[in-house]
């Protein structure tokens, strides 16, 4: 009986990661919108920029927030941001409410991924609470995973792609209800949150700002294959919209394996030795992708970037963590920060497109990224790499 109290309390936290993965719809957002409004590739991407400048605003508030009112009612207010994010472009479509529907998801969204990993911690302790984590990302994969499809089924049986905003408020109003009336016992108190200027006064450690940016690079890849994915794909065999998302639905299905695939590795070698080896396949595959222009060879190439890079963000976290354990509180608030690189690279994409009259331009971008990653796989000290093995 008590374990069925648990999972009782454990199941809406967990799903709360399913709207986490909300944030990945950018990518057919801002394909769509392009489409709808006859956008240039600077002016629709900046859906991505919109949502993900939030992470850099929000993050370290969002803390001190946690601290007044606890991390249960900062999970149901992030929800409760998604729902009025979800549904204003319902309300009127045009350009404008987009920007502020994605600015306010990404407001949501970044207070959801800094207070609900502490309220999992809630519910579940020791050992357990690593299985939990992981099970969470992998329902967060599954959201971004099914973010197309979804789209296929909106425009299908509403005759309109927008209607997956309509899927998404329902899903997170009926998960709040859910949430709101499931007890947590444990209502741990977050410890005092810090500053801003003691958080990024971190940053002159050399080895945690290397590893800061490396984040933001990562993201930067992450939101920027998402984001140009389904426009290569358009620009080079004149797929429709909904067509060529199943693109990005291919990546994040190989990102999802990546992931679990890399808890095995990552026991077995070293974080550092991973780190090299997919770093460099992400380059490959990104060189390769200039001269693809077939559908399979793409979508392959879409795979093999997903899954290089499923596990390099945790690799990154664990080793800024374990550099200086002693303010591993003020790392993880700095580190949740450089998730706003998905506002800048899409940025950097949209001009460079532009500017050579292809998605050449986005591609360029994410490659100088990746090239960023590699320089930070060989330029990382090997004794902080190899400490990060024992908490990945």
């Amino acid at each position: 009986m008590k374990n069925k109290d648990q999972i009782a309390r454990i199941a809406p936290i967990l799903f709360g990661f399913f709207i986490m993965g909300f944030c990945d719809v950018v990518g057919i957002a801002s394909t769509n919108v392009k489409a709808d409004f006859g956008l240039s590739d600077t002016m629709s991407n900046m859906i991505p920029v919109s949502l993900f400048t939030m992470f850099l605003f929000f993050s370290i508030p969002t803390g001190i927030l946690m601290n007044h009112i606890g991390r249960k009612k900062t999970v149901l207010l992030s929800n409760a941001i998604t729902v009025i994010a979800m549904f204003l472009p319902l309300v009127e479509y045009n350009f404008a409410t987009c920007l502020v529907a994605f600015a306010l998801l990404g407001i949501a969204n970044t207070m959801l991924q800094v207070s609900l990993n502490p309220l999992l911690n809630n519910v579940i302790s020791g050992e357990k609470l690593f299985s939990g984590i992981t099970a969470g990302q992998f329902i967060k994969a599954i959201s971004s995973f099914c973010a197309p499809f979804l789209a296929a089924v909106a425009t299908r049986h509403f005759s309109n792609w927008q209607h997956i905003f309509t899927i998404y408020g329902i899903i997170t109003f009926l998960l709040t209800i859910w949430m709101s009336l499931t007890p947590i016992e444990r209502e741990i108190k977050p410890e005092k949150a810090n500053s801003f200027h003691d958080v990024f006064r971190l940053l002159k450690d050399k080895t945690i700002l290397l590893l800061f940016l490396g984040i933001v690079f990562l993201v930067g890849i992450d939101v920027g294959v998402n984001t140009a994915g389904p426009k290569i794909l358009m620009e080079r065999l004149n797929l429709d919209s909904i067509s060529a998302g199943y693109g990005a639905s291919v990546f994040f299905a190989f990102r999802t394996a990546g992931a679990f695939i890399g808890i095995i590795l990552l026991v077995k070698f070293s974080p550092k030795l991973i780190f090299k080896i997919t770093t460099v396949t992400t380059i490959l595959a990104l060189i390769a992708l200039f001269f693809a222009n077939d559908k399979m060879s793409i979508f392959a190439i879409y795979a093999v970037i997903g899954f290089s890079i499923a596990n390099t963000f945790s690799i990154l976290f664990s080793m800024a963590l374990k550099s200086n354990p002693d303010k591993a509180n003020e790392i993880s608030g700095l580190m949740i920060t450089g998730i706003f690189g998905g506002a800048v690279v899409p940025f950097l994409m949209g001009i460079t497109s532009d500017k050579i009259g292809s998605q050449n331009g986005s591609i360029i971008v994410i490659l100088i990224c990746a090239i960023y990653l590699l320089f930070c796989a060989f330029a990382i000290k090997t004794s902080v790499a190899e400490s990060a093995q024992k908490s990945i």
